[in-house]
C-alpha cells in the first residue's frame, strides 16, 4: 500500500515562488530549493521530475493566485470600466514593488529557448489583453472614454505597461515612470 505524502504541494511551490522571484531561474539552486521549503530531495524528483518542471508548477501557482488576484477587478462587471484599469496597476504594483513579476522574469530568462514558458506568457497576456478590451468597452459604453478609440490597440498599450511595469518597479525609481505612462494614456483617451 503506498504512503500518503508528508508534505504539501501547495506550500512547497508557494515557498519556491519567493525563491525563484528573487534568484531566478538559474541562479536558483536546488539546494536552496529543497533547503528553504524543506522537501525531501528523493520526493522532490518523484513528484516533479527535474527543476524545469518544478518551474512550470510554480509559476502556475504565481499566475492562478498572485496575478489573478490582480486581474479580479479587470473582470468585475459592476463598474464602468477606468476605475477597473486603474485598480488592475495597483494591485499590481502592490505585488511587483522591489521585486519584480516572476512571469516576467521566467520570459526575460527563458523565453527565447522554452516553447512551455513562451505558451504559458502568451496564454495570460491573451488573457490579460482580453480583460482590457472588456473594461475600455464598458467604459465606451458608459462615455468614459473616446467612442472613435481603437479599443484593442489600447489594450494591448496596456498589456504591455504591465510587462515593463514589472521590470521598472525593480529598478530604482522605476515605479513612478509606468504609472505616469499608464495615466498619461488613459487621459488620452477619456472624455
Amino acid at each position: 500500500m503506498p504512503q500518503k505524502a508528508q508534505y504539501k504541494v501547495t506550500e512547497i511551490v508557494e515557498y519556491a515562488v519567493d525563491i525563484f522571484i528573487e534568484n531566478g531561474y538559474v541562479a536558483a539552486s536546488m539546494e536552496e530549493i529543497i533547503g528553504r521549503t524543506g522537501f525531501n530531495r528523493r520526493a522532490f524528483y518523484i513528484e516533479f521530475k527535474n527543476k524545469q518542471g518544478f518551474l512550470y508548477t510554480v509559476l502556475q501557482h504565481y499566475i492562478d493566485t498572485r496575478l489573478s488576484y490582480c486581474q479580479q477587478s479587470l473582470i468585475h462587471k459592476s463598474d464602468t470600466g477606468i476605475q477597473a484599469i486603474h485598480d488592475y496597476f495597483n494591485a499590481y504594483h502592490t505585488l511587483t514593488a522591489n521585486q519584480g513579476c516572476l512571469l516576467v522574469s521566467c520570459v526575460s530568462e527563458l523565453g527565447k529557448t522554452d516553447p512551455q514558458i513562451q505558451s504559458i506568457a502568451r496564454h495570460y497576456y491573451d488573457s490579460l489583453q482580453f480583460c482590457f478590451i472588456g473594461c475600455l468597452e464598458r467604459a465606451q459604453k458608459h462615455q468614459q472614454i473616446q467612442s472613435g478609440i481603437n479599443v484593442e490597440a489600447i489594450a494591448l498599450q496596456l498589456t504591455c505597461f504591465t510587462q515593463g511595469f514589472a521590470i521598472s518597479s525593480i529598478l530604482q525609481d522605476g515605479e513612478a515612470d509606468v504609472l505616469i505612462a499608464m495615466r498619461a494614456l488613459m487621459n488620452s483617451i477619456e472624455n
